[in-house]
């Protein structure tokens, strides 16, 4: 069953204040967890070794308690000593005995009675043996008094009866109680042992414990602080040698998280810079690479009709030529001035591009007859080419500027023949696809290679086939193509395999999907920058 909602809600208040907690915090809380585990330990350790002490003391008390008792079955055997020397010989000195037990055994009782105070049985024996003992130290005086006055009746005295069973009695009664405080020892001896194996056994289970909480603690501040530095030192390291792409787990207390985090954001920045730096690096190269191959186009692009106008009109200059000669000369001289304005204009085009200035007059366009006039204009530029023209069943309006479209379609062509160099058909169609006019060129040539399709509508790029076959151009016609339909709110893209041909496709907006350029309908003469 799972636990209450306040339960829940607490346990995630707990874990949300351990993580927002700092590491100092952190280590504080250890720290003291770690000293409230030792007290503990210490504190049961101090409680095993007060129980061995108590033990011990008991053991001793039993000890102490036999030889106090055996002090005073000495004193006892004194006083029946010097009464029967003196009874025997009558002289005084043997008395000496006699009076040094009756000095000393007041004290001595006393100091029983006193260290039996523990134990009921043999506290009631200690009080009947000290009585005992009075008694016949009381009984002892007499006789010693009577001797005094009456030295006759020594051997009688010496040798009486009564006084020999008192003794035994007395003597009984010290052997039943050394016996019973000799087992008491015994008892207690063993409890002392078994306390101590206990004392030994918590000393060691505490001592161990002790190592535990320390380690647990030392092992946690490893954790927590040593090992996140030394990682984050080993990140580093890697992000010296140049591998950005190390990271940190974020999960470290405090001050560590957040030097994790910034050690992250750090890293990721520098990584993005790295990044950025080699993508202007690959742009700059790229862009070296593009202005070499635009000298080298331009050049060539340039070269060979500058030399067709000088060479002719040098023709014309030194020469008396025929008015039908110098007509085709001239003729030959306009077609290349053609070719330069082309460049030229392509030129200027992409540059009004790069600085978003292109211009397109909007008029509506029918589409059918645009391609049949760019069909008709590039049939003639290529015996070896047939050009097809599927228009669209019903008349296909767009609202555009005819001039861009015939370019863009013009490109298409122009590319769709020279990339034909064996000839073959080069088929045009156009359709209504919902409220989209579409159109297609297809070839039968050379095909885009896999590796250059991403790059087709890079500025000057050609490839290794235009080059290799020396086909003319300058690698903008494509670029000039798309920024022009995009322009018109079109799209423009591909399909190709090499060694089998391409088909270039283009959407545009038909006229009735266009309401944002039917506005010009009534002024086409708007003007609208790219």
């Amino acid at each position: 069953m799972s636990g209450s909602p306040s339960a829940t809600g607490g346990n995630e208040q707990r874990r949300s204040w351990w993580a927002r907690s700092g590491l100092a915090v952190r280590i504080a809380v250890s720290a003291t967890l770690v000293g409230v585990g030792l007290a503990l330990v210490f504190a049961v350790l101090f409680l095993a070794i007060t129980g061995l002490r108590h033990r011990s003391l008991e053991a001793r008390h039993s000890q102490q308690v036999i030889a106090t008792a055996n002090q005073l079955q000495t004193l006892v055997i004194d006083l029946e000593t010097g009464v029967r020397g003196f009874a025997i010989t009558r002289k005084p000195r043997y008395l000496a005995p006699w009076r040094d037990a009756h000095n000393r055994f007041p004290a001595a009782t006393q100091r029983l009675v006193q260290l039996t105070g523990d134990n009921a049985m043999q506290h009631e024996r200690a009080i009947e043996i000290k009585r005992a003992i009075e008694r016949y130290f009381g009984d002892s005086v007499l006789v010693v008094d009577f001797l005094r006055r009456n030295p006759t009746f020594a051997p009688t005295v010496a040798t009486a009866q009564p006084n020999q069973q008192q003794v035994e009695r007395l003597r009984s009664r010290f052997a039943t109680f050394l016996a019973t405080e000799r087992k008491l020892g015994e008892q207690r001896d063993n409890r002392a042992s078994r306390t101590a194996r206990r004392a030994l056994m918590v000393g060691g289970i505490a001592l161990g414990m002790a190592l535990l909480l320390i380690l647990l603690g030392a092992v946690y501040v490893n954790r927590a602080v040593a090992r996140p530095v030394r990682l984050a030192a080993d990140a580093a390291a890697s992000i010296a040698g140049g591998d950005f792409s190390g990271r940190l787990e974020t999960n470290g207390p405090g001050e560590v998280g957040r030097l994790e985090r910034t050690f992250n954001t750090m890293a990721a920045s520098l990584e993005r810079t790295l990044a950025d730096l080699e993508e202007r690096n690959r742009t700059l190269v790229e862009s070296e690479q593009t202005k070499g191959e635009l000298v080298s186009n331009v050049s060539h692009e340039l070269r060979t009709p500058l030399a067709s106008v000088l060479g002719f009109s040098s023709l014309m200059l030194d020469r008396d030529l025929q008015p039908e000669e110098m007509r085709r000369y001239l003729e030959v001289i306009r077609t290349e001035a053609r070719r330069l304005a082309e460049l030229l204009n392509d030129l200027l085009d992409i540059q009004r591009i790069e600085q978003g200035t292109i211009e397109l007059r909007l008029e509506e366009v029918d589409l059918n007859a645009l391609l049949a006039a760019q069909v008709t204009l590039y049939s003639a530029q290529s015996a070896n080419h047939e050009l097809q023209l599927d228009p669209a069943d019903d008349p296909l309006v767009v609202y555009a500027d005819r001039d861009r479209l015939a370019q863009v379609i013009g490109n298409l062509l122009s590319n769709a023949i020279k990339y034909s160099p064996e000839g073959g058909v080069v088929e045009l169609s156009a359709s209504l696809v919902g409220d989209e006019a579409w159109i297609w060129v297809h070839d039968e040539g050379l095909g885009i290679p896999v590796e250059h399709q991403q790059r087709i509508f890079t500025k000057f790029f050609r490839g290794d086939v235009g080059r290799e076959r020396g086909i003319s151009g300058t690698g903008l016609g494509l670029v000039l193509s798309r920024q022009i339909v995009e322009a018109h709110g079109g799209e423009i893209g591909f399909e190709s395999a090499e060694g089998e041909g391409s088909t270039f496709w283009l959407q545009l907006p038909a006229a009735a999907a266009s309401p944002g350029l039917m506005a010009t309908r009534d002024d086409p003469e708007a003007r609208h920058g790219v």
